[in-house]
């Protein structure tokens, strides 16, 4: 089939995807870890949905590893915290101890050290139905709302995603509340000694270890001892905070994770009223398909609205078009002009401008999708310029000391707090990172290089001095360095860089040695461990390809056999119900903790890569270069 007639189809499929009121969204999946814990949170609070949790169960059924455990992401090693969860969900729905399945999870558990080898979270869970003793979690005082901005602890020190799980979380471990558990269900088979439970902390350092050990055991002693007019003051402080958060039906920070304890510390704090509606915002996760149901991490609405856009201008749609006209007229509302996020904490002058991910998440902004809307808007020439404007100096006023960019904070930097015991996921802050930090200068060079060439020039050296050793650079939000490599690519075409200097030949020679025998790109989600990173590449899927493609299409270069190979990956791997799909998980929302598939990256990366690459083999270059 040719390219013309694969992107007439794949543009009107993704037309016909469009929402009446302008917005694209496509699921987004995680792993079963999710799902685990909507089956918990209701047997917690004594919740009925037999029917629901039954599809539930057949979801997290079905993503069972063959050695018995559950992953992490597709074909991933089995993951002690992933595996115990997902037991005990199926136990708690009624899934029999004997059943082959079971008694292979059971055996796997065991083997990777029992259920005392769980994280930090996965203990949280195990206290709330008494299977281990709260002694056994780190200590995390609610006085932690109390403590002065100078303390090396502070909930404005750590990252947007994890303030709004600590937060609702510090009411939790305050009250120390007992599960309803209406089945009385536990899982001490799970266990070898569940007496001596492993913490997992200090990794970094064995100064770290015992220091932060050793404070644990002090907080411990004294907790007891804190004045009650302290505590008092400090659970207010924390209901305040969820209260002014909250966020209607779309929940405290729009996460599961932060919405699920906040509906339990809303239950817990009698709130009836906002705890019905923090209810509801995790039940709205559910995603119900016809043999089974699983439970969405979060909606991205505005990110797939931004790149479906990008990705339809390239293939020739422009404003005068009704769908580029409702996409643009329904971003320009979500932008976030009257309320200062708690980024403002590092930017009292700062006006806001961003957008967030999902449907609404005002105290949330992001960089990344404040990136790409802008350079939408700007493409597709939307009439106000003023509000992009906004949006450009609202991300000038993020960037960090360093030069880069985190995702929601500015300097968000205090590494030491990734070495506490409450951290042993080790994805408490949100520093700068290459990808995010790429999308910025691309918006920048895109709209006005110019007016922002200082800022523009900080970052490009941040990129330059986050290269890895052999040419790529570590993707933060997408599976990893393929699209690492492919942001911050566009970002040095975008800004002016010379593309035949030598560490951007560098790049190139990477992606190219990365390329599949099929013609594709397909890199493993464990190349998160730095001692995975250089591990073979797997199946090759669509959304990776087109990444690898579009980086190497910043050469402009038609005739390369890397780029024509891989076209035709894309084009053999061309369905017409679903355009393309991607096998394996092609994102990330915590590395080594929590994966991602989203649905639409197939769709309209694809389409992007195979629409730029026909509009350089016709010569129809524009005088101006995107950033995307």
């Amino acid at each position: 089939m040719k390219i013309r007639n694969i992107l007439e189809h794949s543009k009107k499929k993704m037309l016909n995807e469009q929402k009446k009121d302008g917005h694209w969204v496509y699921e987004l999946e995680a792993d079963t870890t999710i799902p685990s814990e909507y089956i918990l949170m209701n047997h917690f609070l004594g919740i009925k949905e037999e029917s629901i949790e039954k599809k539930l169960a057949v979801y997290i059924k079905n993503e069972q590893n063959p050695d018995g455990g559950w992953p992490l992401f597709w074909k991933g090693e089995s993951n002690i915290s992933t595996s115990v969860k997902a037991y005990y969900a199926l136990k708690i729905v009624g899934e029999k101890t004997s059943s082959k399945f079971m008694r292979k999870a059971k055996k796997k558990i065991l083997d990777l050290g029992g259920a005392e080898n769980c994280n930090v979270f996965t203990k949280i869970s195990l206290a709330l139905f008494e299977q281990i003793s709260w002694k056994k979690i780190p200590s995390m005082p609610i006085e932690i709302m109390s403590l002065p901005n100078w303390f090396p602890f502070h909930i404005n020190k750590i990252s947007y995603w994890s303030r709004t799980v600590v937060v609702p979380l510090l009411i939790i471990l305050d009250k120390k509340p007992k599960a309803k558990n209406p089945k009385k269900i536990n899982i001490q088979e799970l266990f070898k000694n569940n007496k001596k439970l492993n913490i997992n902390y200090g990794k970094d350092s064995f100064f770290y270890f015992y220091l932060f050990s050793f404070i644990d055991k002090i907080i411990k002693i004294i907790e007891p001892l804190f004045p009650k007019k302290l505590k008092t003051e400090s659970i207010d402080k924390a209901k305040n905070f969820i209260l002014n958060r909250l966020n209607g039906i779309h929940g405290l920070g729009a996460i599961f994770p932060a919405m699920t304890n906040c509906t339990i510390a809303l239950h817990l704090l009698g709130l009836r009223k906002e705890y019905k509606t923090s209810l509801s915002s995790v039940r709205n996760l559910i995603t119900h398909k016809k043999k089974f149901s699983y439970c969405q991490p979060c909606f991205s609405p505005v990110w797939d609205t931004g790149l479906n856009g990008l990705s339809l201008l390239e293939s020739g749609l422009t404003l005068k078009d009704p769908a580029i006209q409702k996409a643009c007229k329904w971003l320009e509302k979500k932008q976030i002009l009257k309320i200062k996020g708690d980024w403002v904490v590092k930017n009292k002058n700062l006006l806001p401008g961003g957008w967030a991910f999902q449907y609404e998440n005002d105290f949330y902004p992001d960089v990344d999708d404040t990136a790409v809307v802008a350079m939408f808007l700007d493409r597709a020439g939307y009439q106000n310029k003023k509000n992009i404007e906004k949006a450009c100096n609202w991300i000038v006023g993020m960037q960090s000391n360093n030069g880069g960019w985190g995702a929601f904070d500015k300097d968000n930097t205090s590494y030491y707090l990734n070495n506490i015991p409450f951290a042993d996921h080790g994805a408490l802050l949100d520093p700068p990172t290459a990808d995010v930090s790429a999308r910025c200068v691309s918006m920048l060079s895109q709209i006005d290089k110019n007016s922002y060439k200082n800022t523009i020039k900080k970052g490009i050296e941040f990129l330059k001095n986050e290269q890895e050793e052999e040419g790529s650079w570590f993707g933060r939000w997408g599976a990893n360095y393929i699209y690492g490599t492919w942001s911050v690519l566009h970002a040095l075409k975008a800004a002016g860089e010379n593309m035949d200097a030598d560490y951007i030949k560098k790049a190139i020679f990477w992606i190219k040695s990365k390329q599949n025998k099929d013609g594709g790109w397909g890199e493993n989600c464990a190349t998160y461990w730095k001692e995975k990173k250089n591990m073979p590449s797997i199946k090759s899927m669509p959304t990776q390809t087109s990444w690898a493609i579009l980086s190497l299409l910043t050469l402009e270069k038609n005739n390369d056999p890397f780029i024509e190979r891989g076209i035709e990956f894309l084009k053999k791997n061309f369905n017409k119900k679903n355009l393309w799909t991607d096998e394996h998980f092609n994102a990330v929302g915590f590395p080594k903790v929590f994966y991602i598939t989203y649905h639409g990256y197939a769709k309209y990366f694809t389409n992007l890569a195979l629409s730029r690459y026909q509009n350089l083999k016709k010569g129809n270059k524009t005088n101006r270069i995107f950033g995307l």
